[in-house]
């Protein structure tokens, strides 16, 4: 008899790093929490566009936006709050791995939110996905394909060929 051999993929799943207690207690609390964890949403996502999407797996208590420490700007995730942990259960199973603002979303039970954890934890004040690891800060990045190359993709006239400001072969070498 023939078998469908599905390899399952590895699931990425929030932690927070700044947590008191053991993994136990961290169970036992997302095993009553009725508050999810949002992320990969788009620095431009809104609070309403958020109400808007998740009101549709139950009444929403509050959604608090994730912002960057220092600047006070929305930096990619926010904590949205349930009043009842059915519709959190619900909004899982439902919108995670959906696209909000043509950008995947990552949906995850959370253990409840406290005051400052709206704070990106990364080092430059915004989440700590965006930041280089160390062994790659100091180190000069460069693009790949064609970099900072400038190619017109203008269909109707130019299509293909590269801008004036660049001529292939004419670069500075590193």
């Amino acid at each position: 008899m023939a078998h469908l051999w599905v390899e399952e993929e590895t699931k990425i799943v929030y932690q927070d790093t700044k947590f008191q207690g053991d993994g136990d207690e961290m169970d036992r609390l997302k095993s009553i929490s009725s508050t999810l964890y949002v992320g990969n949403l788009k620095y431009t996502t809104s609070e309403e566009q958020l109400y808007e999407l998740f009101s549709k797996c139950g009444i929403v208590k509050r959604i608090v936006m994730g912002i960057d420490r220092f600047e006070k700007t929305p930096c990619g995730f926010c904590f949205v709050e349930f009043f009842e942990r059915k519709d959190c259960l619900r909004a899982i199973e439902c919108l995670s791995s959906t696209k909000l603002d043509d950008q995947v979303i990552r949906c995850e039970i959370d253990h409840g939110f406290e005051n400052g954890r709206q704070y990106g934890r990364g080092n430059v004040g915004g989440q700590r996905r965006h930041e280089l690891p160390k062994y790659e800060q100091g180190r000069k990045r460069h693009g790949g394909g064609r970099g900072d190359r400038d190619y017109d993709w203008d269909r109707s006239r130019k299509r293909g060929r590269y801008s004036d400001s660049y001529k292939p072969g004419n670069r500075d070498r590193y």
